[in-house]
């Protein structure tokens, strides 16, 4: 059984792809390939021809460096869907906070925006701007190393941890690349993010990034590692100070500015309608998740160990998007909010990701966990996909998507539990593998038997948790079944 998408998981991602510089015909296997990978396989075969594949006798794939097997590029071109072609192009132009942005996109404030090179370079790929690395007086101390990851079965990096702090560059330094950022980009966006220790440090960041070149003001109420008392997210998991440093930046804020909230907390709406009563004009959110992602249990050192020792700091990649979706779900459905627009962040990698935080209502986007793991040409993905998702919509203008899921989001308690779902057995595809037996028996209803080399279910026990669904490695059962009423006993 081939799988494309499983097969694109394998491709190392090159920088300079060997297998399309061998390509006689000129296409680009590598850009198809990893179309793929980002969940944009429909636009895929804009950049290979299906036919001429087919016909080549595979000088894409002998010159594959992957470290194992050759990614099976032809198998997998074969396989594409057809290009579709769309009259009207979507428009992906937005108004965050009453700034107007090319497109919803932006980088967030971390390593990935923290000089010049790194924001010209993003921005001419296509981001629509970038939340610069968060500003101030104070120049942190870094430790090495400072980062680490977590995977899962072959995946190497579903959760990244890092113990970074703010810039470690001079505040001129960082105010100059402001002013050549605006001078050179003036079409992008441009947010700071900024960070002060007291009243005097936020109004006088404040000023300075105006003066600058900021279209807007992120102020860093979240970050959860910062070596110092009062800073990150020790405010931002205090009402009053969100407010009051809230109240102090829009005081002397030219700009719009946006709070940015911490996770470390049971519950998101109350700092934010502090900073909302402050008179915010944005919330953005998540910022990482306090976490200690391991020990050594040879060393028992944690990870990543310096000199043997390491501290609870930030959590992020894809492994926090359900985290980050349900603060947000919170966020859009908080009447005192209602008047504040929603930056959304937390284990975004392709435009599917991207688009789940639009449609529970953000209107902005950030990224930087992918970046970090593939590089600014993710955005070309994020972009096309979201393009195509539109055309295939009917929807002109992506506004016209943000919130069109929250009142879909209902509270638990509200949920139809009348009626029962269940699971749909492909017997043709099944491999006879029992891991349904195997899961249902030791952690659902013991609704399934094997009989004869594959997995039978028995309704009457089955309560359609579809746990069976979710551990199948063939992909045989589905939930494709009608809903029915439950029988009354």
């Amino acid at each position: 059984m081939f799988r494309i998408k499983e097969e694109a998981a394998r491709c190392l991602l090159c920088a300079e792809a060997a297998c399309t510089k061998a390509c006689s015909k000129g296409y680009d296997p590598a850009r198809a390939v990893r179309a793929v990978r980002f969940e944009n396989e429909k636009c895929a075969a804009e950049y290979i021809d299906k036919i001429s594949c087919s016909e080549c006798g595979g000088e894409c794939e002998n010159v594959c460096v992957h470290y194992d097997a050759s990614i099976r590029i032809r198998e997998l071109v074969s396989k594409l869907p057809d290009t579709e072609t769309f009259s009207a192009e979507p428009d992906l132009s937005i108004d965050f906070c009453g700034v107007h942005c090319e497109n919803p996109f932006f980088l967030s404030s971390s390593i990935v925006a923290s000089n010049y090179d790194m924001c010209a370079r993003a921005f001419e790929m296509g981001w629509g701007g970038a939340v610069f690395k968060t500003v101030g007086f104070l120049i942190p101390e870094e430790v090495s190393p400072r980062f680490d990851a977590i995977g899962k079965e072959g995946t190497p990096f579903v959760g990244f941890k890092n113990l970074e702090q703010i810039s470690d560059k001079q505040l001129e330094y960082n105010l100059d690349v402001f002013r050549k950022l605006k001078r050179d980009y003036p079409e992008k966006i441009l947010v700071v993010s900024i960070m002060g220790q007291n009243d005097d440090e936020w109004i006088k960041l404040t000023k300075l990034v105006c003066e600058a070149g900021a279209d807007m003001i992120e102020c860093n109420f979240s970050c959860p590692h910062m070596s110092g008392n009062g800073l990150g997210s020790d405010v931002g998991q205090n009402p009053e100070l969100v407010k009051h440093y809230t109240e102090l930046v829009k005081s002397v804020s030219t700009v719009p500015v946006l709070a940015k909230m911490t996770p470390n907390i049971g519950n998101m709406e109350i700092p934010a309608i502090a900073a909302a009563e402050g008179g915010a004009d944005g919330i953005a959110a998540i910022n990482t998740i306090k976490s200690l992602i391991g020990v050594d249990t040879e060393t028992f050192a944690g990870y990543p160990s310096i000199g043997g020792k390491c501290a609870v700091s930030g959590y992020s990649g894809k492994a926090v998007k359900p985290i980050a979706l349900r603060f947000i779900n919170d966020l859009a459905h908080c009447k005192e909010l209602d008047s504040l627009e929603l930056s959304g962040m937390g284990g975004i990698e392709t435009w599917h990701d991207a688009m789940e935080f639009i449609l529970l209502g953000c209107r902005n986007i950030q990224v930087t966990t992918a970046v970090m793991q593939y590089g600014y040409r993710i955005i070309e993905d994020i972009i096309s996909g979201t393009k195509r998702y539109m055309s295939e919509k009917g929807i002109s203008n992506i506004s016209e998507l943000v919130g069109a899921a929250v009142s879909n989001i209902i509270p638990a308690d509200e949920l139809d539990r009348s009626s029962i779902v269940y699971p749909h057995f492909d017997k043709n595809s099944c491999l006879g593998c029992g891991r349904c037996y195997i899961s249902c028996s030791d952690a659902g209803h013991q609704a399934i038997e094997m009989k004869e080399g594959k997995a039978v279910l028995h309704a009457s026990k089955c309560v359609g948790c579809h746990l069976c669904k979710l551990v199948c490695p063939a992909n045989s059962i589905s939930d494709k079944n009608k809903r029915i009423s439950k029988k009354v006993n």
